[in-house]
């Protein structure tokens, strides 16, 4: 969940969230293709979920256009706004369970709200990732959720980028360039990750995204 969240705030504090969202296409859906084909439930778990990853898809290619039309300083502030409340739900939210019976009307509401956030912002964690959490995955099936339902969105924000011009093959030569540090920051992050307790890296990494999600959403009243 770190790679696309935390790289859109911080590349968000020097470029706009369009121009952030494009150089991020590789290496997010590298790193997103790796999580999901990690384990052993790719066709379960995209039999089960396709109704919400075919409305993802849809609703990010359609919000994309919010993304490339928006002024940069408001998407900016979406985006910040956008990684507080991802980060808040995170540090406060109460444990939730989905009942089987509401997945099949359930699942592609969170998939159009999930898409058209992504479009709007770049951002692919609200509401997915809380509404994969409440299906009660066990821990490898819900890693392999997240990397689904990102690469998907990964692949729908380009199609939106590509479709608005927002996107050039030019562009492609310097997200590749991200795959490298992207891989090696993986890497880092697992070293550091076994060296603290769960709960203080998540906290850290939790309070971080709300630091970020701040100085975004409120750069505009301090300019």
């Amino acid at each position: 969940m770190g790679l696309p969240t935390v790289a859109m705030g911080l590349l968000g504090t020097a470029m706009s969230p369009v121009t952030a969202a494009a150089m991020l296409v590789v290496p997010s859906f590298v790193t997103n293709v790796w999580q999901l084909i990690a384990g052993p439930a790719k066709t379960r778990l995209v039999r089960r979920l396709w109704p919400m990853m075919l409305c993802i898809l849809l609703g990010t290619t359609l919000g994309s256009a919010l993304l490339v039309r928006a002024d940069p300083v408001w998407s900016s502030v979406a985006l910040g706004v956008a990684l507080i409340a991802y980060a808040g739900y995170a540090l406060f939210s109460p444990s939730l369970s989905v009942p089987p019976r509401m997945e099949p009307w359930l699942s592609p509401i969170i998939g159009i709200m999930t898409g058209a956030i992504t479009g709007a912002t770049g951002v692919f964690v609200i509401p997915a990732v809380p509404y994969l959490q409440s299906l009660r995955l066990d821990r490898d099936e819900l890693v392999q959720a997240l990397g689904l339902s990102f690469t998907v969105s990964t692949i729908a924000l380009a199609v939106g980028l590509v479709l608005h011009s927002a996107f050039h093959v030019g562009q492609m030569s310097l997200s590749a360039l991200a795959i490298v540090p992207a891989l090696v920051g993986m890497w880092l992050g697992q070293k550091i990750r076994n060296r603290i307790s769960p709960g203080g890296f998540r906290l850290c990494f939790l309070v971080f995204l709300v630091v970020l999600g701040l100085d975004l959403a409120l750069r505009p009243l301090l300019t």
